[in-house]
């Protein structure tokens, strides 16, 4: 984790520094999301295809329920990564598995999840399965960089900075999600979410773009 994570005082900017700020990030952000969709279309074929190959017919989408800006409800949407029964097969699997059920109540994550296709576990490992969220983006429900959305359930974990929390549209990218993303713990990861609602501005963004493509690259906490 960066030093600067250590940093606790609030970086305090003029009204219309920050103002302008938000302004060029929405303006960025659909510019971005356009050029993304444009090559979500061949993408969607490319996955289809890869699917259809795997015996698996099902829809290569899905959208889940999150909490967007003030926790307002969105949808996001995402490449399925999953089996269609994952919801029944993870009840079953952590019913049998008390360890395993502590550690993912706790961290929101499963090592070696067996939920996860095999054409699934490639769009997770070159992070392919978060393109759709261009969509999102282009909507407004998201932002390029911002804190990773959560399930409703997910954000009482931030206690008292809730609303902090939900001070900003949710990021495709973010501090945490560029700074080894599952490496981590749920204590580190909020730790991050709320160091880049006090600190961010465009040259934090622009770190976090290089950070990202690195992290993309290396395959840096990808599961």
């Amino acid at each position: 984790m960066d030093k600067e994570i250590a940093i606790t005082s609030d970086v305090v900017e003029p009204f219309q520094v920050k103002y302008l700020y938000f302004v060029l990030k929405r303006v960025a952000d659909v510019l971005i999301s356009f050029i993304g969709i444009l090559f979500l279309v061949p993408l969607m074929i490319f996955v289809k295809v890869l699917y259809l190959l795997s015996g698996d017919f099902h829809s290569i989408f899905y959208r889940q329920k999150r909490l967007g800006k003030h926790g307002k409800e969105i949808r996001i949407f995402k490449f399925r990564t999953m089996v269609v029964n994952a919801e029944e097969i993870l009840e079953d699997w952590l019913k049998n598995n008390p360890e395993k059920r502590k550690e993912y109540l706790r961290d929101r994550k499963i090592d070696n999840d067996p939920r996860i296709t095999k054409v699934g576990n490639i769009l997770r490992k070159t992070s392919l399965d978060e393109f759709p969220q261009f969509l999102n983006i282009f909507l407004g429900d998201m932002s390029l960089i911002g804190p990773r959305p959560v399930v409703p359930d997910e954000v009482k974990k931030y206690g008292k900075q809730k609303n902090k929390f939900l001070s900003l549209r949710p990021g495709l990218t973010g501090y945490w999600a560029s700074h080894g993303r599952s490496n981590t713990t749920y204590k580190e990861r909020i730790k991050m979410e709320l160091y880049y609602i006090d600190h961010c501005g465009i040259l934090l963004d622009l770190k976090i773009m290089f950070k990202t493509f690195i992290a993309v690259f290396k395959k840096d906490g990808a599961k």
